[in-house]
């Protein structure tokens, strides 16, 4: 289906941090399949996890233990406030369980008229019926019926609008500690404990979507750990699988005490190959070092997109973001700009908000920093009014 707006660009192989074309032309790549790739294509140490799989096991279902998938359930929740997790394919499934997770936690509890979830304003959560409405974008339902029911949304950081929105029917409050596709804003950790605050209150669950944001992005393993606050339920996925599709659904036992054999399933989440990756990115972004080495860098380079800013304010406004998942507003159209960047063989991705992400490889080092800076100088200069 027509559905992508795809550039005319294929690519045939990926190693690094670069992408090449059939007839050999390089491309850094800084949007990393939309925060996917993270440690760059074909890392040997992925490669070898996924070689080796596939030359013992593909695919069992679920009716089965899978090894692989236990090993990774559990360095998830040695990693983070979790007490179970749930596999799927995708960002979305994921989601899908979270919200299902919070509905079940009520019923089970005798409430199951508590099934409504509160998100906020510029949020984005996926692709289905579900997420669509979570997200509650006015582009992203048009033409699909009336969006399904529940879900309430409030502006962010609004913790009087958050409150008055909490009725008898609110089962969670859903909101990603990093806005994504809404244009990169790191949420007030402030207000992520006005969130925390009020569901303890009022007996509701917190998910959070770690998505775009989890898995190293932000220069921790989880991007909740800046803020000290944590959820009773998360999705992860993207950089999880380091371009296997995977999702993962996390929750504290509590949460997740509704769901039980046959209130939910994936055919093929949490397969062998998928979590054998999952497990080898693990490896990588558990090794000494490797967090403090993504702050470090990350710090080097909004230092250099603000140094480009001040010299550019006509075609740039200003960067913001955690660690390596940055946007630069645009003054120009950000289209235009992300068009500049890749006729300059660095690709970024477009955000809401007149925003161009940054979200290169974790492993880059300052050569390729120095790489994206000049070719962001030259698209400024070249959109210069």
């Amino acid at each position: 289906m027509p559905t992508y707006a795809r550039a005319d660009l294929v690519f045939e192989r990926g190693e690094g941090p670069y992408l090449f074309t059939a007839d050999g032309e390089r491309y850094l790549d800084f949007g990393c399949g939309i925060a996917v790739t993270s440690l760059g294509h074909a890392h040997p140490h992925l490669v070898e996890a996924l070689k080796g799989q596939a030359e013992r096991l593909w695919h069992t279902s679920n009716l089965y233990r899978i090894e692989g998938q236990e090993r990774l359930a559990q360095r998830l929740v040695a990693d983070s406030f979790a007490d179970t997790v749930f596999f799927g394919n995708s960002g979305a499934e994921a989601i899908e369980c979270a919200l299902k997770t919070a509905r079940r936690y009520h019923f089970a509890n005798g409430h199951p008229e508590k099934f409504r979830t509160i998100t906020f304003t510029g949020a984005f959560h996926g692709r289905t019926l579900a997420t669509i409405a979570a997200g509650g974008q006015a582009k992203h339902l048009e033409g699909f019926g009336p969006a399904a029911d529940g879900f309430d949304q409030v502006p962010l950081h609004d913790s009087n609008a958050l409150r008055a929105a909490i009725t008898g029917e609110t089962a969670a409050i859903m909101i990603e500690p990093v806005l994504g596709e809404g244009g990169i804003y790191p949420v007030d950790p402030a207000f992520l404990k006005a969130i925390r605050a009020a569901a303890d209150e009022f007996g509701l669950l917190v998910i959070y979507d770690e998505i775009q944001c989890g898995m190293g992005r932000t220069g921790k393993l989880f991007a909740y750990e800046w803020s000290g606050v944590t959820p009773d339920i998360m999705a992860v996925a993207k950089a999880l699988g380091g371009g296997m599709p995977i999702g993962a659904c996390l929750a504290t036992e509590k949460a997740a005490s509704g769901m039980v054999p046959g209130t939910h399933g994936s055919t093929f989440g949490g397969n062998p190959l998928a979590t054998a990756v999952g497990n080898a990115v693990l490896d990588v972004m558990e090794e000494p070092g490797f967090m403090a080495g993504v702050e470090q860098r990350a710090k080097t380079l909004r230092k250099r997109i603000e140094q480009t800013i001040a010299t550019h304010p006509d075609v740039l406004e200003e960067v913001r973001g955690l660690g390596m998942m940055l946007g630069i507003k645009a003054v120009v159209p950000a289209g235009d700009l992300v068009a500049a960047m890749r006729d300059r063989h660095v690709l970024v991705v477009p955000a809401g908000d007149n925003v161009m992400r940054f979200l290169p490889p974790l492993v880059i080092d300052d050569s390729h920093i120095d790489e994206a800076i000049t070719a962001l100088e030259d698209a400024c200069v070249a959109l210069e009014p």
